[in-house]
C-alpha cells in the first residue's frame, strides 16, 4: 500500500535533515574555511527558516485544498522520492558552491573579493539549510497534513505531476473509521 503524503513528508524530511546535519558536521570537522563568515551563515540560515515559516503552511494549505478525490486503488501512482536520492542534490550543490564555482570565478577578471566569495562556507550553508528544510518538513508540514487528514477524514497521497517549482499534486481518499 502507498504511504500517505504525511508519512512521505516525515520520512523524506528526516532523511534530508540527517544528510544536512551529517554534511554540516563533516564540513565543520574537515574544512576550516567552512567556519568563515559565521554571521553571514547564521543570517542566511535565518532567512531560510523565516521563509519556510511564512511560505510553508500556505503552500501546504493550497496543495491540500487543490487535492482531488481518487479511488483507493489509484493512490500508488504518485511515485515518492526514493530516500537514497535525497543526498544527491545536496552533494551536487555543495560541490558547485564550494569547488566548481570557485574555480570558475578564479578564471574571470572579477575583483578578488568576489572571486573569494564562494567556498566551503557556502557548502556549509547548503548542508545546514538542507537540515533546516528537512526538519521543518518532517516536524511541521507533516503535522499540518496529519491534522488536515484528521479534521477532513481523508488520507492524502502524492500524485503524478508533482514538480519542484510547480508544487505538489495531491489526491485523497475518504477515511472510514
Amino acid at each position: 500500500m502507498a504511504q500517505t503524503y504525511a508519512q512521505r513528508l516525515r520520512a523524506e524530511g528526516l532523511a534530508l535533515a540527517a544528510v544536512g546535519a551529517a554534511g554540516s558536521a563533516a564540513l565543520l570537522a574537515t574544512k576550516p574555511e567552512a567556519k568563515r563568515e559565521p554571521l553571514s551563515t547564521v543570517g542566511q540560515l535565518a532567512v531560510v527558516a523565516a521563509g519556510l515559516a511564512l511560505v510553508g503552511p500556505r503552500a501546504t494549505d493550497k496543495a491540500l485544498g487543490d487535492a482531488s478525490r481518487v479511488w483507493f486503488g489509484r493512490v500508488g501512482s504518485g511515485e515518492p522520492t526514493p530516500l537514497w536520492h535525497i543526498p544527491v542534490p545536496v552533494l551536487a550543490e555543495v560541490a558547485f558552491f564550494s569547488v566548481i564555482s570557485k574555480k570558475a570565478l578564479a578564471r574571470t577578471s572579477l575583483p578578488p573579493r568576489v572571486k573569494a566569495a564562494p567556498g566551503w562556507d557556502a557548502g556549509l550553508r547548503v548542508t545546514a539549510g538542507s537540515a533546516i528544510v528537512g526538519a521543518y518538513q518532517a516536524l511541521f508540514i507533516a503535522r499540518q497534513v496529519r491534522q488536515a487528514e484528521k479534521a477532513r477524514h481523508r488520507a492524502y497521497y502524492r500524485m503524478p505531476g508533482s514538480r519542484l517549482g510547480r508544487g505538489t499534486v495531491l489526491g485523497y481518499t475518504n477515511r472510514v473509521y
